[in-house]
């Protein structure tokens, strides 16, 4: 099996490589047109190279954009058959990886994965006559021209931005500029390897606080890796958690129908209609295709149908600027409904095995547990030998009872193997 929960990754070694050849061939063969980018790993240009060629050897026609964003690479897709970033996202450098979007901005559909897949290693190269044609494109100004002719500021703010080293560090520092934005950037090179760990969790982020507080500023930007991601924190210095962000984006676009995933807070049922996905952005942005205002999950990705259907962090911090010109933050979030919640992640090789022995139909889909207490959502991760659970109660002691719930049946499952 390729393709994870959001795309394909894995640790770089030759069989990646060799992928990388064998995927781009694939796609390549069923687009006519494709846009590529990359984020700042440093295995990118060897990766991007294999698909590259692939797409070439095709006769596939193939725009280069360079380090860029996914939702760069997505918006640009518009004007394509089809865009490809090569990036693992949050997780560290040593994976890479490829996300494969349609135009409208969406992950490929199962049905799409099955059809690459079936297609890679096959001989379909074209001969000499036939190989595609190469081009480097600017895909950054497009985006972020977009963005700024969709949203801006009341008044001047000031935030922190820290893109963690990543293809955010391209697009984003500029697009506060343009808008008048002061930002206080850290991390925002592109050096190759990540100065914090990348995944935008409030572990990896104890510096934020101090600098808000000490600058007086109106909060902080937070990117992952490919900079779908979006986090942030309010005026006091606080994080918000991705159930709240949630919540925030909702109210602020008067959203009535939300998508959001099996493991976002049952608080945002309070504000709005809402339809539930397994975990995953590519299934909140297939559910988006058919119904709802706007969609996201707490892990930080944010989708806006009307720009696109990929998960856009820039799009979501310009939007949370916006927001943070407009009013106090940190007021609105404590106003917000707010039940315990439990997010936890256990190293777990063979994961997936053991979801299934639990009873799950697709380990990364996972199963849900219920009772009066609360609910608690036991799933393999789709990226990482790990499992994940989250569990929710109406008091701490709930949320706590819901979490023990999944973690003994975690256990139990385990020494049935």
């Amino acid at each position: 099996m390729l393709f994870g929960s959001s795309g394909i990754r894995r640790v770089f070694d030759k069989d990646l490589l060799d992928l990388s050849l064998k995927v781009g061939t694939a796609c390549g063969s069923i687009n006519n047109s494709i846009v590529i980018g990359t984020d700042t790993r440093t295995t990118a240009p060897v990766i991007s190279s294999g698909f590259i060629s692939g797409a070439l050897a095709a006769g596939c026609s193939v725009s280069f954009g360079g380090i860029a964003p996914t939702p760069t690479v997505a918006f640009a897709a518009k004007m394509k058959d089809s865009g490809c970033c090569i990036t693992a996202s949050h997780n560290p450098e040593q994976y890479n990886g490829m996300k494969l979007v349609n135009p409208d901005g969406s992950a490929y559909t199962m049905e799409q994965q099955e059809e690459v897949e079936r297609l890679v290693g096959q001989p379909l190269l074209s001969d000499w006559t036939g190989q595609g044609d190469y081009r480097s494109d600017d895909i950054i100004t497009p985006h972020r021209e977009a963005v700024l002719s969709s949203l801006s500021v009341e008044k001047e703010i000031s935030m922190v931005l820290d893109c963690g080293g990543g293809a955010g560090s391209v697009i984003t520092p500029g697009l506060l500029r343009d808008a008048g934005i002061r930002a206080e950037c850290l991390n925002c090179h592109t050096g190759g390897k990540f100065p914090r760990p990348s995944e935008p969790l409030e572990c990896n982020l104890g510096y934020i606080p101090g600098i808000i507080r000490s600058g007086k500023l109106d909060g902080a930007i937070i990117h992952d890796g490919d900079a779908d991601r979006f986090m942030a924190f309010d005026n006091r210095g606080r994080y918000i958690s991705g159930d709240h962000l949630l919540m925030l984006f909702a109210k602020h676009l008067g959203a009535k129908r939300v998508v959001t995933t099996a493991d976002a807070s049952m608080s945002i049922e309070e504000i709005a209609e809402v339809r539930r996905t397994p975990v995953g952005d590519s299934f909140v942005s297939e559910e988006l295709r058919c119904w709802g205002d706007f969609g996201g999950e707490p892990s930080g990705s944010w989708i806006f149908p009307d720009h696109s259907l990929c998960p856009d962090g820039i799009y979501a911090a310009m939007l949370f600027c916006v927001i943070a010109s407009s009013c106090d933050v940190a007021e609105r979030i404590d106003k917000m409904p707010s039940y315990p919640l439990i997010r936890n992640s256990f190293e777990c090789p063979g994961a997936r095995k053991i979801l299934q022995v639990m009873g799950a139909e697709n380990p990364t889909d996972g199963i849900r547990i219920e009772d009066e207490d609360g609910w608690c959502l036991v799933r393999a991760s789709g990226t990482e030998p790990k499992v994940r659970i989250t569990a929710e109660g109406r008091t701490l002691n709930g949320a706590e009872n819901m979490r023990d719930k999944g973690l003994s049946t975690l256990k139990s499952a385990k020494k049935r193997i």
